[in-house]
């Protein structure tokens, strides 16, 4: 069966021949001719999620992980809205999410009529692309450009796209053939990457002494890690690399906070490269973003393929090209020099990381107690999945096993669909994905949990410490008598979320029940599981600022 109306025909055929094989469809009336379609389409896989903007993030994980589009449907009215957050995310993070939204044809909007809202456009600030169709023999044409010119760009520039597709009744009309329709490959600027100087670079680079590489959010790559190798061998050469940037080497600073916490003045002025190189997503790091803006290098070259980011004000140089495709073209043009910097910060780096280690012989059951027996304990060759707010920040101040894979929604940095994010994820990975993340994060974002596809080897290690402990780490909130609304302090534990959803739930309260729960907690299962730690609220936040008293 297929839908009888030819504009859903048009959608459906312009998925298939861009490769669009997953769709996440979420209920109602209006979009039931691309709904029928989809289902009934023996190339496409749907995937059904009731809340929309649970199911925005759980295609988001999908798309994370397969680095292909994903589509989400939904039916026309507020249903759409529900997707923003994770289109914002798609947007920041390079993620091709297209979504497909039904709508009423345009003479039944703003009359009164029910579950309608101005759709066109509604996406223009976070989108790369809006396709607004219109219902219409004579409008065929154009709306066959508009779909194709849509999904290219969500695949070749890695971002969200809008399709707009307004039907009038009936709706659940069909046919027992799909008509094939040819859409031509619209001519898009392609990269040139014939600008890039390589020589001149080479010689500024060369001639410093001093030369910071540092990685935000990037996916796992043989190739690169490779590359950044060769640079870590520099001794003019500190490579910085975030728990995001799925880059690891003994030479490389992978705890950045835990480094240059506490530096003086003349520490921060020795630690000033001359040269700064960034590419990857994201920087979590706050300190690191305020020591390069308040000790700018001469020179701040940033590769990115797709846009500039002007993150520590002081951007000298765009390289539009892949971070793989810059280094080994430079790699001919960059001499490895004799120096003190490296091993001067690496000697510095290796003090902290001995302090690290001794805090942690006494320190009582806290939410950074947790991290390290959590994090010591993650099988190898997994998928970690980490949430925002304070559940990142601690797992800056870690070094990661080598076979760790690591996530987190960097790109908006919000707490709302971290959890659907990850179950995406782990339905679409082929490693074992687990998922750490904090209280509120979780309960913001349990209708992630109504979701038939979560793999039954799918963890979740929920740190409950009945707040937002982040607003007792950050300076501000605690000064002001209305705490309790920054904290948004809470009873609730997960227990019976798990009942109601089919996950097996363990609890821990201390270090020896954490250290117990953890034996059991990866253990084969027929349903995915919760370990729920509960950490003391009153006491996280103060243990962490113990910590980087006793690291100076």
């Amino acid at each position: 069966m297929y839908p009888k109306k030819e504009l859903a025909q048009i959608v459906l055929s312009a998925c298939c021949q861009f490769d669009i094989a997953t769709v996440v469809i979420s209920p109602g009336s209006r979009n039931a001719p691309l709904t029928i379609g989809f289902s009934n389409h023996p190339e496409i896989e749907t995937l059904s999620v009731v809340d929309e903007r649970c199911a925005a993030f759980f295609a988001l994980g999908i798309a994370q992980q397969t680095r292909k589009p994903v589509a989400v449907l939904c039916t026309s009215g507020s249903a759409l809205l529900n997707y923003y957050p994770a289109i914002a995310e798609a947007f920041y993070s390079n993620i091709p999410l297209v979504v497909i939204s039904a709508d009423r044809p345009k003479h039944l909007i703003d009359i009164g009529d029910g579950q309608t809202i101005r759709q066109e456009n509604i996406f223009q600030n976070h989108i790369l692309f809006s396709a607004n169709l219109i219902e219409n023999e004579k409008y065929k044409t154009r709306n066959s450009q508009l779909i194709g010119e849509a999904l290219q760009i969500s695949v070749s520039q890695q971002g969200p796209v809008h399709i707009n597709v307004p039907f009038d009744e009936p709706l659940y009309e069909t046919v027992p053939k799909l008509n094939e329709y040819n859409f031509p490959h619209i001519s898009l600027n392609s990269l040139d990457n014939s600008h890039i100087n390589y020589e001149k670079l080479g010689g500024i680079w060369n001639a410093a002494k001093k030369k910071i590489i540092l990685v935000g959010v990037s996916y796992p790559d043989d190739t690169l890690h490779k590359l950044m190798d060769l640079y870590a061998e520099d001794e003019s050469v500190l490579l910085l690399t975030e728990t995001t940037s799925n880059l690891r080497h003994d030479k490389a600073i992978d705890s950045i906070d835990q480094l240059i916490f506490s530096l003086k003045d003349e520490e921060f002025k020795a630690l000033k490269p001359d040269i700064l190189i960034t590419f990857g997503g994201m920087i979590v790091s706050k300190r690191i973003k305020k020591f390069l803006r308040d000790y700018p290098p001469k020179h701040h070259w940033d590769i990115d393929a797709r846009k500039a980011t002007n993150t520590f004000f002081c951007l000298s140089e765009f390289i539009q090209t892949s971070p793989i495709d810059f280094f080994s073209h430079f790699n001919q043009f960059s001499t490895p020099l004799k120096s003190n910097y490296q091993p001067k910060w690496i000697a510095f780096r290796n003090e902290r990381r001995k302090k690290h280690a001794a805090y942690f012989k006494d320190v009582v059951h806290s939410d950074f107690k947790v991290f390290e027996q959590v994090l010591e304990r993650i099988p190898n060759r997994c998928q970690l999945q980490i949430s925002n707010s304070s559940i990142i920040r601690y797992a800056q101040l870690f070094s990661m096993k080598n076979a760790v894979h690591i996530f987190c929604n960097r790109g908006t940095s919000g707490i709302d669909g971290s959890t659907s994010t990850a179950i995406g994820a782990a339905y679409a990975s082929k490693k074992r994905t687990i998922f750490i993340t904090g209280d509120l994060s979780f309960f913001y974002d349990s209708n992630a949990l109504w979701n038939s596809n979560i793999p039954a080897d799918f963890r979740i290690i929920l740190m409950n410490n009945s707040g937002g402990g982040i607003f007792k780490i950050i300076p501000g909130p605690a000064t002001t008598n209305a705490l309790k609304y920054f904290e948004t302090p809470h009873c609730l534990t997960a227990e019976h979320l798990c009942k109601m959803y089919a996950f097996e739930y363990q609890q821990a309260s201390s270090t020896a029940s954490v250290k117990k729960e953890l034996e059991t907690f990866y253990k084969v299962s027929d349903k995915p599981k919760i370990l729920e730690i509960f950490t003391p609220s009153l006491e996280n936040d103060t243990i962490l600022k113990d910590y980087f008293k006793y690291i100076q």
